[in-house]
């Protein structure tokens, strides 16, 4: 092997390189769910949930009317009044608020791992199980999928732009994973240095007050 590339390897590798990782992991899952998080307040965002909320089997009871959405779909940037009144008293904006703070919590407690450990375990178990909810959206919403139109290509596997918004999520499972297991054994790893301190003060009392007798 090269030995130019052998020594880049060895900086990849090194104890240092890991911490980097797992601290922009953090970061990463934070920075996304504090920005989504924050546009869930802003109705265009709320109005491009509707498809996902009102067809899933855990989420539609939030909505009044969950079966009449797709009449008063619009799209980014329109802005048609008679169907914000709909989202309205759909409660669209008063679920999309609600989801919006928690999603904001998930992203300050993962950034608040930087600092504190416990507060990260929280925000990297809750960030770990938001996918397990949002990739199930594949299976519950029809527009999740390009649709038939007259193109040869619609239906499975050809996720419509919805969908390869909800797939970005894959990724957000397996760093959560990663951050999760890394606190964990850090956590682990300071209960057992906490451990031995306390096992060795009065090994370290009685040997002092030896030499001072």
């Amino acid at each position: 092997m090269n030995a130019l590339i052998r020594r880049g390897l060895k900086t990849l590798a090194a104890p240092g390189s890991h911490g980097i990782g797992i601290g922009a992991m953090k970061v990463a899952i934070a920075v996304i769910f504090l920005w989504i998080g924050a546009l869930k307040f802003v109705p265009y965002e709320a109005d491009s949930i509707t498809p996902f909320v009102a067809n899933s089997p855990v989420m539609s009871f939030f909505y009044e009317h969950p079966t009449e959405y797709k009449a008063h779909l619009t799209h980014e940037g329109e802005l048609k009044p008679a169907e914000r009144a709909w989202q309205t008293a759909n409660n669209t904006y008063g679920f999309s608020t609600g989801l919006g703070a928690l999603e904001l919590v998930i992203g300050g407690l993962t950034l608040a791992g930087l600092v504190s450990r416990r507060a990260g375990l929280v925000g990297a178990g809750l960030a770990f199980a938001t996918p397990f909810v949002t990739l199930s959206f594949l299976f519950t919403t029809p527009e999740a999928w390009v649709a038939a139109l007259g193109d040869a290509q619609h239906g499975f596997p050809y996720l419509s732009g919805a969908g390869r918004l909800v797939l970005k999520d894959v990724a957000i499972l397996a760093g959560a994973w990663l951050v999760l297991v890394d606190t964990a054994r850090a956590l682990l790893r300071d209960d057992k240095d906490l451990g031995e301190t306390a096992r060795l003060q009065p090994v370290t009392a009685a040997v002092i007050a030896r030499k001072a007798a």
